[in-house]
């Protein structure tokens, strides 16, 4: 295990706990025993998908300078977390949700390595994801045994999810394996956890059973916080898995809730422009509760790259006194610098000592090594993995960038060069492009290919293509199905996609991407009007205006075929008996064209599905 200073993070919020105590150290004496004081640190992170590997070559803006770094790594999270409950005797140790799917870690283990992972921090509560549900409800049984195969013992928690009795989730009663929460003890202080599952997302975007029933997630998070409060429980966490937005806007509606630890939309909060990454708020995001108290909010970005680390001070009435904290980017001691000709070299070991010295002051960005028990539990899952994700299946002349919406707040490409203002462009996923023309080629059948954003879980940096990079690109189970469809139905399908998230408050993952198919798009616009000159391309290649009463026929994945996601119309269409499967394995298809095609580069400008786009507020996007 690589021995390395100690970052100025846990220092920093260290100090801040001294001060905090210092200042406090004379009210004290005179509280009397019923004071609800409490100085609570809560470490946290969320989404991590499957991805216990760290990111090589990551972008990153260090001392004024381009470099690459080491990012992420769940066995890093591991060391923090350890580092944490050192320093910080009052510490909560949290998960927000969405732990597996997303690599061949859980293709191969289903669950099991992520579980074993988790299990090296002992988390003190881990709340529901809507990934969790992705096998459905046997799935998520498999992966939460185990889970509870440890002495850790991580608390389930989702208020809001009901499953039935005698299914695989609630064999003898409704809360075998779900809690709605969990009480700890923090300085003889009872905390209440609450966890809180998207219902419409998970619903649609995912495979529960039938028979679990997924409550509103307000009302079941103020029944959950009355009976805490009922039990002389002051001080309440809401560990979400909803989004930011949605964390923002619950806050406001519930009574009695002190801090939101959230998950879902992948937001990374803090100020991060100096090491060149955006965000989509402050870390911690301050509003208030329906009682006009404050309620601290925080997420940790994803994919075990980040690490959030939040300190809350409650007054003597129990209310929150103030919040502070910091998201940080987690990154190894490995730097390299441009060599001037496009490429990238190792730097010597004085200027990584400067590096070193330089981030201390830093606070968005931790260098750590990884725990070396975490790294242990790994290795043991890595031997069946490696080989065969490390064969070389294509090549990527340029980076292909992930966006979901065109134009939104969060770079999902950060750190992947190339790719550092993909989220601001009109053209969108350049990823999401790449797997609709490589469903298109796979249909004998299709006139165009369709694919929802959030479907598409990573970018692509420029180079090699391996078979972990497709495995990682598209993780999931689904195959191809081919739909007979009117140009009309083509228009409401995609008018359906943009209004689940826009108008709905879904997942911004059903934002469509196609091939073979382009449009201009105004979200400014309400549903119906949003959609303009929507063209396909014919048998020749020029591209012509859809006509709405000709039946075309559409490749795409067989989730969003059922009408999940938003695509009410899709499902239509195959309960009216217009589709028909191919049974080819999605990722397979995006293997197979790319071990065609050898060397890959995004489109050409004319082939993006979106052409022309309009944000919320009105103005126009540039490429």
């Amino acid at each position: 295990m690589l021995d390395l200073p100690r970052k100025s993070l846990l220092g920093a919020m260290l100090s801040l706990s001294l001060v905090g105590c210092n200042s406090d150290s004379d009210k004290k004496e005179e509280d009397t025993s019923a004071d609800s004081r409490l100085t609570l640190s809560i470490a946290h992170v969320n989404d991590h998908h499957s991805q216990l590997e760290p990111f090589a070559g990551t972008s990153m803006r260090l001392d004024g300078k381009d470099m690459q770094v080491e990012l992420g790594g769940f066995s890093r999270l591991t060391t923090l977390f350890a580092e944490a409950e050192e320093q910080f005797p009052n510490l909560i140790k949290l998960h927000a949700g969405d732990a597996i799917t997303g690599t061949l870690y859980y293709t191969f283990y289903q669950g099991e390595a992520d579980a074993q992972m988790m299990n090296t921090v002992c988390f003190d509560a881990f709340a529901l994801g809507n990934h969790e549900f992705d096998d459905s409800d046997e799935g998520l049984k498999t992966f939460l045994e185990s889970l509870a195969s440890d002495e850790c013992n991580t608390p389930v928690l989702a208020a809001n999810v009901k499953p039935a009795v005698g299914t695989p989730l609630a064999p003898a009663a409704e809360d075998d394996y779900i809690k709605p929460y969990t009480i700890k003890e923090v300085d003889g202080q009872k905390v209440g956890i609450i966890g809180i599952d998207i219902k419409g997302k998970t619903q649609n975007s995912s495979r529960p059973l039938n028979s679990t029933v997924f409550l509103d997630e307000t009302q079941a998070a103020q029944d959950a916080i009355d009976d805490l409060k009922e039990q002389g429980v002051e001080h309440i966490v809401l560990l979400t898995h909803q989004g930011y937005e949605n964390d923002k806007t619950i806050a406001a509606k519930l009574s009695g809730v002190d801090v939101i630890i959230g998950g879902d939309s992948h937001s990374l909060l803090g100020d991060f422009n100096s090491v060149g990454y955006s965000a989509s708020g402050p870390y911690p995001t301050q509003v208030t509760n329906l009682d006009g108290d404050t309620v601290c909010i925080g997420q940790a970005w994803e994919y075990a790259k980040a690490f959030g680390l939040m300190q809350v001070e409650f007054d003597a009435a129990g209310k929150v006194e103030s919040c502070t904290g910091q998201a940080s980017l987690v990154i190894g001691d490995s730097f390299e610098k441009s060599d001037g000709n496009g490429g990238f070299i190792a730097v010597d070991e004085g200027e990584k000592a400067d590096l070193i010295a330089l981030l201390e002051n830093v606070p968005e960005v931790t260098v750590v090594a990884p725990d070396a028990n975490a790294e242990s539990t790994l290795d043991n899952y890595r031997s069946r993995i490696d080989e065969k994700k490390a064969e070389v299946i294509g090549f990527a002349n340029e980076a292909f960038c992930l966006v979901r919406v065109p134009g939104e707040s969060t770079n999902r490409s950060a750190g992947v060069a190339g790719c550092e203002n993909a989220n601001l462009l009109a053209k969108g996923s350049d990823a999401a492009q790449l797997v609709a023309e490589a469903f298109l080629d796979a249909s004998l059948r299709a006139d165009f290919a369709l694919q929802n954003a959030g479907g598409v879980r990573v970018p692509m940096s420029a180079g090699d293509i391996t078979y972990n990079t497709a495995f990682t690109l598209l993780p999931f189970t689904n195959v191809l199905v081919e739909l007979d469809i009117t140009g009309q139905e083509v228009v409401d399908a995609l008018e359906d996609a943009v209004s689940n998230h826009l108008d709905a408050a879904q997942s911004t993952g059903s934002q469509p991407y196609a091939a073979g198919l382009r449009w201009d798009l105004d979200l400014s616009q309400p549903k119906g009007t949003r959609f303009s000159n929507v063209e396909v391309k014919n048998g020749s290649g020029s591209w012509v205006a859809i006509e709405p009463a000709t039946t075309y026929v559409m490749v795409t994945n067989d989730f969003i075929a059922e009408g999940r996601d938003g695509y009410t119309t899709l499902g239509e269409v195959t309960d009216d008996g217009r589709t028909t499967n191919t049974f080819l394995l999605y990722t397979q298809s995006l293997v197979d064209y790319l071990l065609k095609t050898g060397m890959v580069s995004p489109p050409l400008r004319a082939d993006y599905s979106h052409q022309q786009v309009i944000n919320a507020s009105g103005s126009t996007l540039m490429d």
